[in-house]
């Protein structure tokens, strides 16, 4: 991510998270029973996780480009909502979520932006945890969808809020069929550009110290 963006588009990118399918996955929609089971795995799984470490690529399309912008970095999370993105590769930021704050260190430009006093922002936030952690599925937030593929599952979110709907049209989770974890977070804007984050090397409850979310 190139944080000379606006602070929406930071928002908007980080927050992770889409057309109604992943292009080329052949899908099923989950029955009622199916719906329940599933989001009872998922869940479970959320509930025991207290740390996340991950490594991630981050491709940003935009119709106005030939070529995707793509962006490499590891994420870090601890419960219940410490949240570090460090982009490595091709620039080096560092974006941190931790007690109603925004902490982006831009190449060593740093800056705090305050989240508590911006109900949006704390709507966001709220999101990206939830959505890392794949424990999201709030219906009186979202009108949810739910399918089925060979690997796993896909969750379809359309927000509910008018005000979040001017950033993010809708996003999709893409579930591990194995661990119920998340593996790909996509996001679509109201313009049908889009951010795919797939997670990759995901280590689980490990060790984080707090320093580690030190701007």
């Amino acid at each position: 991510m190139n944080f000379s963006m606006t602070i929406n588009n930071h928002i908007l990118i980080l927050a992770f998270i889409v057309t109604s399918v992943f292009n080329g996955i052949s899908q099923t929609k989950l029955s009622a029973s199916e719906q329940t089971e599933f989001k009872a795995k998922v869940q479970k799984t959320a509930q025991n996780t207290e740390t996340i470490v991950s490594d991630f690529v981050q491709t940003k399309h935009i119709s106005v480009l030939d070529n995707a912008i793509t962006s490499e970095g590891k994420l870090v999370f601890k419960a219940p909502d410490l949240v570090k993105w460090e982009y490595l590769k091709p620039y080096q930021n560092i974006a941190i979520f931790k007690d109603d704050q925004l902490l982006v260190n831009n190449e060593g430009k740093r800056q705090n932006i305050d989240l508590g006093a911006n109900k949006m922002f704390r709507s966001l936030n709220s999101l990206i945890v939830n959505s890392i952690k794949g424990d999201m599925f709030d219906e009186t937030q979202f009108d949810l969808e739910y399918f089925k593929f060979d690997q796993g599952y896909l969750v379809k979110f359309v927000p509910k809020d008018k005000r979040l709907r001017k950033f993010i049209a809708s996003f999709e989770l893409k579930f591990s069929g194995t661990t119920s974890e998340v593996d790909e977070v996509k996001l679509i804007e109201p313009n049908d550009d889009y951010t795919l984050i797939t997670f990759q090397n995901r280590k689980v409850n490990t060790t984080v110290p707090e320093n580690a979310f030190k701007n």
